[in-house]
């Protein structure tokens, strides 16, 4: 059975590692390992609105050596035209990965069960583990490590990031502080999850409703946007409820002195982050945008290694 990317805790300590330093050699070499080469076809998935990850994996699939094929999901009628394990049994047949960016994680699992080939999640509403392994990417770039290091999730702690930074950032053995209100906090059942890996690589993951007490020394201090992709009904009543975990050089001053800041994009400013912090000396965030590339082709290295 091929292995697959659907969720951040897919990988163990180790295999994260693993990922991590093909990253770092890939990064340092891009255009040398051919892992890919024949072509190897990548099908490429996307129901959501895109830009760094279609380009990542486009870039990266060509620098591998493979062939990049875009699947238009609404005419495909994945889910709707088509059984979400008949398109799976077809791509498995054309291609010899997948990549899907799309809503529910049942459906990305799904697509794993019936395809016969590694299947990567690009995004679902649950997690973003592509993400997560471009961000440690470039917190190792840094700072030098992770285990041991404090990152700060703020605002929005319940959506696919909150979710990946717990379980990510606790097999990398870091220290995760998640900070958002009433509501926008993971499941308890998420907490514990990831709690049961930072029980056995020394991390923690703690949640803290008080953005200031959150950052308080902080090594790395993460925001992403307050409407998320399917909530701009809920727009409104998010801005408001957020305000006060704003991102902004007040709140960044409580964190280390040499705290690093960082956001998946696309950032609104003067929403959950000012420009005075996105674009100030602190933000790593052009080198974590450019590490999805790297990170990416290290998982469909990996992958393709254990098909």
């Amino acid at each position: 059975m091929p292995r697959h990317l659907l969720a951040d805790d897919d990988l163990t300590p180790a295999e994260q590692a693993e990922v991590l330093a093909l990253a770092a050699e890939l990064k340092a070499d891009p255009y040398g390992p051919k892992p890919l080469d024949g072509p190897v076809t990548v099908a490429m998935i996307f129901d959501k609105p895109t830009l760094r990850t279609q380009t990542s994996f486009g870039a990266g699939i060509a620098e591998l050596g493979g062939h990049a094929m875009l699947v238009d999901g609404a005419m495909a009628g994945i889910g709707k035209r088509e059984s979400v394990a008949d398109v799976a049994r077809v791509l498995g047949r054309q291609a010899g990965q997948i990549v899907w960016r799309t809503y529910a994680q049942s459906a990305l699992e799904e697509m794993a069960e019936f395809s016969g080939v590694p299947v990567i999640n690009a995004l679902t509403d649950d997690f973003h583990p592509c993400q997560l392994l471009a961000d440690l990417l470039t917190i190792s770039e840094h700072k030098g490590r992770l285990a041991g290091l404090t990152a700060v999730f703020l605002g929005d702690a319940a959506c696919n990031m909150g979710n990946s930074w717990a379980l990510a950032g606790a097999t990398a053995g870091m220290n995760v502080v998640l900070s958002g209100p009433e509501g926008y906090q993971p499941e308890p059942a998420m907490i514990e999850r990831a709690r049961a890996i930072a029980a056995t690589t020394g991390g923690s993951v703690t949640v803290e409703i008080d953005p200031t007490a959150a950052v308080a020394g902080a090594d790395v201090v993460i925001t992403d946007t307050w409407v998320s992709m399917g909530k701009e009904d809920e727009a409104a009543a998010r801005l408001a409820e957020l305000a006060p975990y704003q991102l902004n050089a007040e709140l960044l001053a409580g964190a280390a002195d040499d705290a690093i800041v960082m956001h998946c994009l696309p950032a609104y400013r003067g929403k959950e982050i000012t420009a005075e912090v996105l674009d100030g000396p602190a933000s790593v965030i052009w080198d974590e945008a450019e590490n999805r590339r790297h990170a990416q082709k290290a998982v469909m290295t990996w992958l393709q290694a254990r098909r």
